[in-house]
């Protein structure tokens, strides 16, 4: 009787370390989509061009590969897991002191109106998240009996999704002060003390986390010292891609050092003042016409002279994705011909896992980043930069109804009450939506009818039946068929259809990583490590459509996530049969 007790003790829950640690998904959420508010801002403020703006997801997430690839280079060379030698509970620790320091530098970045130091500071916040993700997931599985850890990460995915949803919402009202509607132009000439208060209060709240973490005797250290599995060619691989990225991305940062980039933006400077001079100037119509004949031949040189630059730009950007897909399908081939040395990249479903999480990472990043641009244009509402939360906070929380409907799993429901909660569950999480934006005092009106997308997802969810390769399967199509409703529309259509993107990207994650790591044995927890790192796909594809979009138009851009849902579509489809070479029957195990 004593050791069944003792057993009964031993996977009970602990609750109070386990809402201790949930607290690190908020963060991650609330930043994530808060820079989709941020972007449109900086860009109005400092003058950017779509690309320039977008360096604040490249900042961000390029972070994650960076800090996930130097814990593994390490634990590489000490022959120990790093994060496993210092324990769960220390890692966490030292990843949100990571993060304070981040948001100081972001602090110092705002009051010098210096851009160049708000990405560093981004950068050093999103290092420490990535060491914080690494710890937290298996964390949440070690709090308790292994059967119901998958319930105790997605109390932290819901927690996650609460951040992203209100996480626009904040940082809109810390950059534009109030809810009212101002003017892009008017943009330029505020002052950043509240978003210097926001920083403040973030970094505080790091602060005050990790002395929960540190001082709490009811949070486990999670040390368990695991040794690292070798994998020297995966490295050398990993360590390959990085180096011929960095010198990729040095002629992209050149060209906007070029003499003749100086002279774009002198000559665009002149075509502000002037179109400027033509509103506000009262002229007679033969001068009117004249002034008018004159912009419309600056802007033709402009365009002449700025073509060339966008297109090496261009260039440059795509053969940074061709360098990366190129080393994971190097390390495809060569792993199929001899597997030792790879670790767990000799496993097809993982190599095919990481270009699949890469893709969804940056189009569910890319959607986001670049609604703000989009919503801008006359066709889709002409609307300023202070007046795109709700879209943004709808967005992102579009993923907050996907998971928690893919949530109601956990509970082991059956019969009429799943069916009922796969129902009630999605649309009580669009209400809370409206909600929230509706306290914020944001107009959500147009908003209303987007309940037939959540309904469609609704669906989606029941013909999804908790498969992995299923769910995957039937998503991809949900988000190719939504970015190609907004490729081929415009209006509240073209809207409702890239928001819906993100009911498409909501259950995706779990998804990949299941098929991705399933079959790994050993190579489990290394497997996993590559997977953070192609958080990367979040710093990648979203400027490459953000220069796009300088080239062809914002709305035009949308084809890059529409083909990384094609790509989802072909691993969905794909892996399936790779397991079942290996004698895996996914559909047999999820049943």
């Amino acid at each position: 009787m004593k050791e069944r007790t003792e057993s009964t003790a031993v996977i009970k829950t602990n609750y109070p370390a386990l809402y201790t640690l949930v607290t690190v998904f908020f963060f991650w959420g609330f930043f994530s989509a808060g820079n989709s508010i941020f972007i449109p801002f900086c860009k109005n403020y400092f003058s950017l061009d779509q690309f320039q703006s977008q360096l604040i997801d490249f900042a961000f997430y390029t972070a994650y590969y960076f800090g996930s690839l130097f814990l593994f280079v390490f634990s590489a060379v000490k022959g120990k897991d790093l994060v496993s030698k210092w324990g769960y509970k220390r890692s966490i620790v030292y990843g949100l002191l990571f993060s304070t320091a981040g948001a100081a530098v972001m602090i110092w970045a705002v009051q010098t109106n210096f851009y160049a130091g708000l990405l560093i500071g981004l950068f050093v916040v999103a290092l420490g998240f990535s060491l914080q993700q690494i710890a937290a997931n298996p964390f949440a599985i070690l709090l308790g009996n292994p059967k119901t850890g998958a319930s105790r990460v997605n109390l932290g995915g819901g927690i996650n999704s609460l951040g992203t949803t209100i996480g626009p919402l904040i940082v809109a009202f810390a950059l534009f002060g109030s809810t009212s509607s101002i003017t892009d132009d008017q943009i330029k000439h505020l002052t950043l003390d509240t978003t210097s208060l926001l920083y403040a209060a973030v970094g505080i709240l790091f602060l005050i986390a990790a002395a929960m973490f540190y001082f709490s005797k009811k949070v486990p250290s999670g040390i368990l010292g695991e040794p690292m599995e070798k994998a020297n060619k995966a490295l050398k691989v990993l360590l390959m891609m990085t180096l011929l990225l960095i010198l990729v991305f040095i002629p992209v940062f050149q060209t906007y050092k070029s003499d003749a980039n100086a002279t774009v933006l002198e000559m665009e400077a002149v075509l502000e003042s002037k179109q400027q001079e033509l509103t506000t100037l009262e002229l007679v119509p033969e001068e009117l016409v004249k002034r008018q004949s004159d912009i419309n031949q600056l802007q033709v040189d402009i365009k002449e002279i700025k073509q060339p630059i966008e297109h090496q730009r261009m260039i440059w950007l795509s053969l940074g994705l061709v360098i990366i897909l190129g080393s994971l399908f190097y390390a495809y081939k060569g792993s199929q011909k001899r597997s030792e040395g790879w670790g767990a990249m000799q496993y097809p479903q993982l190599v095919l896992g990481m270009i699949a999480l890469f893709a969804y990472v940056g189009a569910e990043v890319g959607i986001g980043s670049n609604l703000g641009e989009l919503l801008k244009l006359q066709e889709f509402g002409g609307l300023h930069s202070s007046e795109i939360a709700p879209y943004i906070s709808m967005y992102w929380g579009s993923l907050m109804i996907g998971r928690w409907a893919g949530a109601v799993s956990v509970f082991a429901l059956t019969g009429y009450k799943k069916t009922i909660a796969l129902i009630v569950v999605p649309l009580l999480a669009f209400f809370v939506i409206l909600g929230v934006n509706i306290l914020a005092g944001n107009d959500v009106e147009p908003l209303y009818y987007y309940i037939i997308c959540v309904i469609i997802q609704i669906v989606f969810s029941f013909l999804s039946k908790d498969r992995s390769a299923r769910t995957l399967l039937l998503f991809s199509i949900l988000g190719i068929s939504a970015i190609g409703v907004g490729l081929m529309t415009e209006g509240m259509i073209a809207i409702y259809a890239f928001l819906a993107g993100g009911l498409a990207c909501s259950i995706m994650w779990p998804a990949i990583f299941n098929l991705a790591i399933i079959g790994l044995g050993k190579y489990t927890a290394q497997g996993s490590s590559f997977l953070i790192m192609m958080i990367l796909g979040g710093g990648i594809i979203p400027p490459i459509q953000g220069k796009l979009a300088d080239i062809i138009g914002i709305h035009n851009s949308y084809l890059v996530p529409f083909f990384c849902f094609i790509y989802l579509l072909i691993f969905a489809i794909v892996v399936k049969k790779v397991l079942l070479k290996q004698r895996i029957d996914i559909d047999a195990i999820d049943n």
